[in-house]
Order: C-alpha cells, then sequence, then structure tokens
C-alpha cells in the first residue's frame, strides 16, 4: 500500500539532495525517538537519490545483522519501490538487489556490521553511496571502511539511529561535527510520523523509563546513571501465593568463585512469573559446589515440572556439558548482549510482564543494588550484584529472540 502522507522532516529526509539549500551536502544525519518516521523515509530518499544521480552505479545498505537489515528497512521498502515504479531483482542467497528505474540500473548490496570482523566484509569495494540502520550499534571500524569505498563523484553517506550514550563515537565524530563533516542533521521524534495515533504514541512512552525513555522516547543523547532497572516496584512486580502455569523454563547465571543464580519461571495469563530460585555464594556459604552438585541444585528447582528448557551463561561450558551428559533437560546457551537484555528486561518490567515471588529475595535484593557504572564513559552496570540480573536477563532476551518478537511484543504468547 502506497502511503499518502509523509510528515515535513520525512519530506526533508527523502529530498534533501535535490534541493538548493542541502544538495551540496555530503550526508545526512537523522536521529530521534523510536518509530519516528525516519528509517522509512530515509530509506527511500536513499533509493530516489541513487536511481536519479548515477547508472550502473554500486551502493550499500547496512544494518548491524542483515536479518535486522532485512526486517526493519528492505521488506517494509520493497513492495513500496514496486508501487513507485521501480523493477526489483532481488538475489536473497547473495545479499544484494537490482532495481531499475526509468530505464537506470543500480545494485544495492547488503551488509551487516555487527562486530570489528564486519569491516573485511566491505573491504576493497567501489561504492556510490552507502546507507546505514542504526549507526550507533556498529563499530567504528566497520562504519569508517564502508564511508572509505564512496570513493565515486556524487557519493553521499546516509546515517540514522536512536540516541546512545553522549560519549559513543558517532555523536563525537559526526553529530558534534556537522560543519566539518559536511553533513545534515535532522532530529525526529513521534510526532513527526503522522502514521502513528496518539493512542500507540502513547503506549510507547508507557514502555521505556530511565535512560531509556530518555533516548527512545524523548530522543536524547543521555548518560545512563542510577539504578539500572527504576521502573521496578515491589508493590508491582511482587506477589505471594501459589501460581498455576502452563509452561515452565530454568535460566541459570553460574560461578564458581562468584555466586551462582538459577530461576525457575513460569508462564500464566501471558505474564512470566519467577517462581522460585537458587542462588549460591560460595564466599557467603564457606566453601565452592561442583558442576555436579549445582545440577542437584538445579534439578530440585524443577521439582516434577515439565521444564522445556534450561537456558545457561554462555561461558558456563562444564555446567552446560554436565546437564547434557545427565539428559534431562534441554540446555541453551544464553545470548550476552548486555545492553540489549538490560533493554528488554526493562520493557517487560514496564510492561508488567514479569513477576516475581515473594520467596526469590536475591534477585529482590539485587534490584536495589544493580546500577550503572558512571565512570565506564559508555553504558555498562557495575560489575556487582548481578547474578540474578544476569539470569534474569538471559531469560528474557532467550524468550524474545525465540518467539521473534521486538520491545513490543516482548513475552507474548502466540495464541
Amino acid at each position: 500500500m502506497m502511503i499518502t502522507e509523509f510528515s515535513h522532516k520525512q519530506l526533508l529526509a527523502m529530498k534533501w539532495w535535490n534541493m538548493r539549500n542541502y544538495g551540496d551536502r555530503d550526508a545526512i544525519i537523522c536521529d530521534g525517538a523510536v518509530r519516528s518516521g525516519k528509517t522509512l523515509s530515509m530509506s527511500l530518499g536513499f533509493i530516489f537519490w541513487a536511481s536519479k544521480c548515477f547508472k550502473g552505479g554500486s551502493f550499500a545498505m547496512c544494518g548491524k545483522t542483515i536479518t535486522s537489515l532485512r526486517r526493519n528497512v528492505i521488506t517494509p521498502m520493497l513492495p513500496l519501490l514496486t508501487e513507485y515504479g521501480y523493477i526489483i531483482n532481488e538475489k536473497v542467497s547473495r545479499n544484494y538487489f537490482d532495481m531499475t528505474f526509468l530505464g537506470s540500473t543500480n545494485r544495492v548490496y547488503l551488509f551487516g556490521g555487527k562486530d570489528e570482523g564486519s569491516a573485511a566484509l566491505i573491504q576493497g569495494m567501489t561504492l556510490s553511496g552507502v546507507f546505514f540502520d542504526e549507526v550507533a550499534l556498529m563499530p567504528r571500524s566497520f562504519v569508517e571502511q564502508a564511508l572509505a569505498r564512496c570513493s565515486v563523484s556524487g557519493s553521499k553517506m546516509w546515517f540514522n539511529c536512536n540516541p546512545d550514550n553522549p560519549s559513543h563515537w558517532f555523536y563525537n565524530e559526526w553529530i558534534k561535527k556537522l560543519k566539518q563533516k559536511n553533513a545534515l542533521y535532522l532530529h525526529f521524534t513521534m510526532e513527526d510520523n503522522p502514521s502513528l495515533t496518539k493512542r500507540v504514541r502513547e503506549r510507547y512512552e508507557r514502555m521505556y523509563s530511565g535512560t531509556f525513555y530518555d533516548r527512545f522516547v524523548l530522543g536524547k543523547w543521555t548518560a545512563s546513571q542510577g539504578v539500572v532497572y527504576p521502573m521496578f516496584s515491589a508493590e508491582k512486580h511482587v506477589f505471594s501465593g501459589d501460581i498455576s502455569c502452563e509452561r515452565y523454563v530454568i535460566s541459570c547465571d553460574y560461578g564458581t568463585v562468584n555466586p551462582s543464580s538459577f530461576g525457575l519461571w513460569g508462564l500464566s495469563g501471558g505474564v512470566w512469573y519467577r517462581l522460585r530460585e537458587y542462588y549460591y555464594d560460595s564466599r557467603r556459604e564457606g566453601s565452592s559446589r561442583t558442576d555436579e552438585e549445582h545440577y542437584a541444585a538445579l534439578d530440585e528447582l524443577a521439582g516434577d515440572r515439565a521444564v522445556e528448557k534450561v537456558i545457561v551463561d554462555p561461558s558456563a561450558a562444564s555446567f552446560i556439558e554436565c546437564i547434557r551428559r545427565h539428559g534431562k533437560f534441554r540446555v541453551t546457551k544464553a545470548d550476552n548482549d548486555v545492553i540489549s537484555g538490560i533493554r528488554q528486561v526493562s520493557t517487560a518490567l514496564k510492561q508488567g510482564r514479569l513477576r516475581f515471588h515473594e520467596s526469590c529475595r536475591d534477585i529482590i535484593r539485587e534490584f536495589s543494588l544493580y546500577c550503572w557504572n558512571e565512570r565506564a564513559g559508555a553504558d555498562a552496570p557495575v560489575k556487582e550484584n548481578d547474578h540474578a540480573m544476569d539470569d534474569m536477563r538471559y531469560f528474557v532476551t532467550d524468550m524474545v529472540r525465540s518467539q521473534g518478537g521486538g520491545e513490543l511484543i516482548a513475552l507474548s504468547v502466540a495464541r
């Protein structure tokens, strides 16, 4: 379905390259709130510019991963281009598509910039332009390698992102140096997206609090500070009594010198309840436990429940092997992307999709102690009082990933 209404800022993001006041700029940067319409308008503008100004050119569109790039940018964009009269020939297995418009054909390659090694993927290419979706999530080496490929006369660079920490390299090297970079800067809010109703905007505002509210709703480059989960409330999130559940999962943060924390989670009515926990601190107890002793505690935690999987700290290789050797539980290595996981936990807490039994004293205790490291210069929690916090984060991240969900449908259950 063709979009017929764009805001003034969205139109500017699409057409700046063909406007008298901005056409000589080398780059455009769009940042701001989530769901503000910057990604779709920029991606369309990038394609319109490439088709108008080049014939037989090569271009790159980059995301943190190719999967996220396809989901967030390519899949919404290609049907619209077809309606605008483009002929698209996509080679999914080779990660590019050819686009033909008014007799001019150009090729767009897709890249993922998830880590330092990604720079090698784009090295050696010659590009007429590059588009970065969520550039703040990409390593500097990848971004700068891609920019170095833009050696064709008339090439331009397109960046979008949600704000991050003000010490982030992109904020300091690009947004604070706009004149030096000869870049146009547009800051988006949710009001810049005419397709969002007031009710939907209010729903997003309810999703976030603290640092993530400042960044994703207000669109500010702000430093993380204070407790990591200020939205946690004992009155709202702690329960007593028994709950009848339809599914069970266990999450584990494993330690030898450091504490081990295991949580038993049960699903009831679309809410995940932490029903019981095992928390063993060898320093507090005065002795260490073996993998077999921790496994016995895991088995006792599960009881006679049909636990569908055990999610374990990926660095705990010996304990993962111990669980597999017993053959009773299916074990899954946790995703240990800390900041992404914290954001997903924050959303789940804000939405009321996580609750904790009053007997789970260690995770309740850690909520009040788990703080941002304000001396780190970048987003990082203090590595103390974080063991139950980590096992909870492993659980939430895995359940969101396994259900294919995003922020809005975190921990929801297909019915």
